[in-house]
């Protein structure tokens, strides 16, 4: 299972996971709104909507159902942002906005690195820009080793 660090900054939350696929494969599961729908999905949290334009510049949209879990006095989570960095099959950068911060308004930006290890891939994904969101800080630090294990179990099978 993956674990996450918050930065000494306060400012970043890492979490970092080996999967047993090529970088090519993992990436396909970054970028297409298919596949995201269905691993970017909890029982607490359920997809409602995934899209994304894979591309520098392409924009990208993720809710989820009203749920029981609520940040901030959220329950039905609504992120999006602009594509920053796109290097398939390695790097996939995007800016964050979201309904649930601790300022609707921020925006943070979530990186994700992938690096071949023999038959695996290494990914690292690194949400920055977090030192003023202290709830969000939070909800991140125990919510992306989950995204990570789930990309892991979805591209493994």
């Amino acid at each position: 299972m993956a674990t996450a660090t918050v930065g000494k900054d306060q400012d970043t939350v890492v979490s970092e996971i080996e999967i047993s696929a090529p970088p090519e494969r993992v990436f396909q599961a970054l970028i297409d709104s298919k596949q995201l729908m269905q691993w970017w999905n909890s029982e607490q949290c359920r997809s409602k909507s995934w899209q994304i334009e894979p591309r520098k510049g392409g924009r990208w949209h993720y809710e989820t159902e009203p749920s029981g879990l609520v940040v901030n006095g959220v329950s039905e989570f609504k992120v999006g942002g602009e594509i920053l960095e796109y290097d398939p099959p390695r790097l996939l950068a995007y800016s964050w906005i979201a309904n649930w911060h601790d300022d609707p308004n921020a925006t943070t930006v979530v990186r994700w690195e992938l690096n071949k290890a023999g038959p695996r891939t290494r990914v690292k994904v690194t949400h920055s820009g977090l030192t003023n969101l202290p709830v969000s800080r939070k909800d991140y630090s125990g919510g992306w080793p989950g995204v990570v294990d789930s990309l892991k179990k979805f591209v493994e099978s």
